[in-house]
C-alpha cells in the first residue's frame, strides 16, 4: 500500500556492521565471547553484592543495578546481532524495531541516572563522612532507584510513542545494528520537528545535566580532600572514585561524540563503532573496572568462595 511516496512498513533491515564475508565467522565468534564475558562478569558483581552483607551498602547497591542496566543494556542489541550474523538474516519487524530502542532507551538513560546517583553518593561519602549512614538511609537509596527506573521508562515511552506516529519511505534500511531513534528518524517521510525538538531539549537533558551534575560533584570532592593529608584517606578516596570517573568516561565519551556534537564528516564505519563502544565495549569493560580497582569486591569474592568450599 503506497501513497504519496509513503509505504506501510512491516519490517526494517538492519545494515550491521561492515564485516567482509571471509571474516564473519571470526567476528561472530569474537562478539559471541564479548557478549558472554559481559552475562557473566555483571552477573559476578549482582550475585556477589547479593550474597556478601559487607557489601550490603549504598554504594554497593547502586553498583548492583548499574551491573544489572549493562546486562539488559547489551541484551537489547547483542542477540539481535548474533542471529543476524549466523542466520544472514538482518530483518527485524516494525514492532520488534520499537521495543529494541524502547529498551535500549530506557538502559542507556538508566546508565546516565545510575552515574549521577553513584556520584552523588561518593560525595556524600567524603565530604559528609559522618553522616552518611544518616543522609544515604535506605528508604533514600530505594527512591532514587525508583526515581530512575520511572524516569528513565517515561522518558523513552515518550520517544516510541511519537516515532510510532511517523510513516516511513520505502527505503527501510538502517545503517546500524540495532534501532537506532536518530536512523530511524532520517528514514521517516513525516515532520520529524517534534520528535527533533524532544531529543534536543529532553535528550540533552538526559544526557547533559547528569554529566554536568557528575561534574559538580568531583569538584566538591577534590576541594574537600585537598585539605586531607592522610595518605592512606587519599588511597582510598582515588580506588572508590578512579573507578567510578572511568565508567563516566568510557560511556559520555561515546555519547557525546555520536550524539550531542557529532562531527560532520562521520562516517557509518565511524558511528557504528562508537555505537558499538557504548553498547558493547562499556557493558563489558565495567565489572573489570570494578573488580581489578576495588578490594572489596575482591574480598568479597575470596569471602563467597572459600563459605562454598567449606560448605562443600
Amino acid at each position: 500500500m503506497i501513497m504519496n511516496n509513503q509505504t506501510v512498513i512491516s519490517q526494517f533491515l538492519l545494515l550491521g556492521l561492515p564485516i567482509p564475508p571471509e571474516h564473519q565467522h571470526l567476528f561472530y565468534a569474537l562478539f559471541l565471547a564479548m557478549y558472554l564475558t559481559t552475562v557473566l562478569g555483571n552477573l559476578i558483581i549482582i550475585i556477589l553484592i547479593l550474597l556478601d552483607s559487607h557489601l550490603h551498602t549504598p554504594m554497593y547497591f547502586f553498583l548492583g543495578n548499574l551491573s544489572f542496566s549493562d546486562l539488559c543494556f547489551s541484551s537489547v542489541t547483542m542477540p539481535k546481532l548474533l542471529q543476524s550474523m549466523q542466520h544472514q538474516d538482518s530483518s527485524i519487524p516494525y514492532a520488534g524495531c520499537l521495543t529494541q530502542m524502547y529498551f535500549l532507551i530506557v538502559f542507556a538513560a538508566m546508565e546516565s541516572f545510575l552515574l549521577v546517583v553513584m556520584a552523588y553518593d561518593r560525595y556524600v561519602a567524603i565530604c559528609f563522612p559522618l553522616h552518611y549512614t544518616t543522609i544515604m538511609s535506605p528508604k533514600l537509596c530505594m527512591c532514587l532507584m525508583g526515581l530512575c527506573w520511572v524516569l528513565t521508562m517515561l522518558y523513552s515511552m515518550l520517544h516510541t510513542l511519537l516515532l510510532a506516529r511517523l510513516s516511513f519511505c520505502e527505503n527501510s534500511v538502517i545503517p546500524q545494528f540495532f534501532c537506532d531513534i536518530s536512523a530511524l528518524l532520517k528514514l521517516a517521510c513525516s515532520d520529524i520537528h517534534i520528535n527533533e525538538l524532544m531529543i534536543f531539549i529532553i535528550g540533552g537533558l538526559v544526557t547533559v545535566l547528569p554529566f554536568l551534575l557528575i561534574v559538580v560533584s568531583y569538584v566538591q570532592i577534590v576541594c574537600s580532600i585537598l585539605n586531607v593529608s592522610s595518605t592512606r584517606v587519599l588511597h582510598k578516596v582515588f580506588s572508590t572514585c578512579g573507578s567510578h570517573l572511568s565508567v563516566v568516561s568510557l560511556f559520555y565519551g561515546t555519547i557525546i561524540g555520536l550524539y550531542i556534537f557529532p562531527s560532520a564528516n562521520n562516517s557509518t564505519v565511524k558511528e557504528t563503532a562508537m555505537a558499538k563502544m557504548y553498547t558493547v565495549v562499556t557493558p563489558m569493560l565495567n565489572p573489570f573496572i570494578y573488580s581489578l580497582r576495588n578490594r572489596d569486591i575482591k574480598e568479597a569474592l575470596i569471602r563467597v568462595f572459600c563459605k562454598k568450599k567449606i560448605s562443600l
